[in-house]
């Protein structure tokens, strides 16, 4: 008997084990991989740990909900550490060497985005969101060598056209006391730094202003900023920018500039949008200035989207955090499109056809010609954010602020 009851459970056994295998696979049978490249050490591993968790947030979301077109995805990471040509190229050759990862996507990897020809030869479908100069540069002249790769970030030139003409439009309204026409600005070696830095520097003279110290500092690491600050005390101008971007170095830059302080606006690119700075420097960052064309604007979406950050990893998210989460779901948009997210040349095709797309950080419509996102208030727009007692807060343009500009506290009104 008890050998009869034996013999029936191997049988019941064996029959469960030959339906499963007739069973259509499910989602979890099928995988999609995000191919991730990231800073995730180095000077930028702030940035690329925002782009790990807004990739892995949005994610969590699909799979939970389901997946798509059967299919879950996944993210691999590939560190490009201190954004070298070496430590990208090697990130990418063991990505790409994975067969399910068909997509890869950055906030940025390299200073120059060298990477975009890799990506073209490989077919890759390559979804970025930095540096938009270089990319505008390598793409614009043959846009049909480039059928796979798309920004999510729009033209920089609203950087170098767009910030001189806030400030004169504040000291005219009385809201901020401009003392001369004179700026001083100090970059980091990097194609962006640089790029945004000679562009105001250009647009403030045609618009009158005497630039009394342009400077530049290698690209990394600074820890002393003073050399600059000395060199503007016997003859300070109403503005300073600082265009070098990693948050260290900005809450280092404010903190020695507040040791004694100038009559001057300060300003710095886009470093001041991340949590990093507020945390770096707590008070001492109160009216500061930063502008970023790919920044959270305020609205439900963005509210949504930053509590389920929060939720998630107990810190608010940054621009990448963000950004990456947006770009996520717009490869989920595509996958559901295409049905199948190894036709590469189908999923590069899809996200070209983008069309009045709304995200967290502005309105998605590519240029055919460049492959970037469309710059202006319709589409992504420039946006000045000044940090205020331990929040960042926009304050241009005036659609989309949540607080007005105010003059610093270590300026006379």
């Amino acid at each position: 008997m008890e050998k009869m009851k034996n013999l029936t459970l191997k049988l019941l056994a064996a029959i469960a084990i030959a339906t499963v295998a007739t069973l259509p696979a499910s989602a979890s049978d099928k995988v999609a991989k995000i191919g991730l490249l990231a800073p995730l050490s180095g000077a930028a591993a702030a940035d690329g740990e925002e782009m790990r968790r807004g990739t892995q947030l949005a994610i969590d979301e699909i799979n939970a909900a389901g997946g798509v077109a059967g299919y879950m995805l996944e993210v691999a990471i590939g560190d490009t550490k201190d954004l070298s040509p070496d430590a990208v190229i090697s990130a990418f050759e063991r990505l790409k060497g994975d067969k399910d990862t068909n997509f890869m996507m950055t906030g940025y990897a390299s200073t120059s985005n060298f990477e975009i020809e890799y990506m073209a030869e490989e077919g890759m479908p390559y979804f970025v969101a930095g540096n938009s100069a270089q990319t505008k540069e390598i793409i614009e002249s043959s846009p049909e060598q480039f059928p796979t790769i798309w920004s999510f970030t729009p033209s920089y030139k609203l950087y170098e056209t767009g910030v001189v003409p806030v400030i004169e439009k504040w000291g005219a309204e009385g809201k901020v006391t401009l003392s001369n026409k004179k700026i001083a600005i100090i970059s980091s070696d990097n194609p962006y730094s640089t790029t945004i830095a000679n562009g105001i520097a250009e647009n403030a003279k045609q618009l009158g202003w005497e630039v009394v110290t342009s400077d530049l500092v290698p690209f990394g690491e600074v820890n002393d900023w003073r050399a600059f600050f000395s060199k503007l005390r016997d003859n300070p101008p109403a503005f300073i920018v600082n265009t070098d971007y990693v948050a260290s170095n900005a809450a280092t830059f404010i903190s020695q500039f507040l040791e004694n302080p100038t009559q001057s606006l300060i300003f710095i690119q886009y470093a001041p949008t991340i949590p990093e700075f507020v945390a770096l420097t707590k008070e001492k960052g109160t009216g500061v200035l930063s502008t970023t064309m790919l920044g959270l604007l305020p609205s439900d979406r963005t509210d949504d989207i930053v509590q389920k950050y929060i939720a998630a990893y107990g810190v608010e998210p940054s621009t990448y955090g963000v950004a990456l989460y947006e770009m996520t779901y717009m490869y989920r948009d595509a996958i559901e499109k295409v049905g199948d997210p190894t036709d590469r040349a189908a999923i590069a095709k899809s996200l070209s056809e983008v069309k009045d797309h709304e995200t967290a950080l502005g309105v998605v419509n590519f240029d055919p010609q460049t492959h970037l996102a469309k710059a202006g208030d319709e589409g992504m727009p420039l946006h000045f954010y000044q940090v205020w007692e331990g929040g960042r807060y926009v304050v241009s343009p005036q659609r989309w602020a949540n607080r007005e500009f105010q003059s610093p506290p270590w300026m006379e009104n």
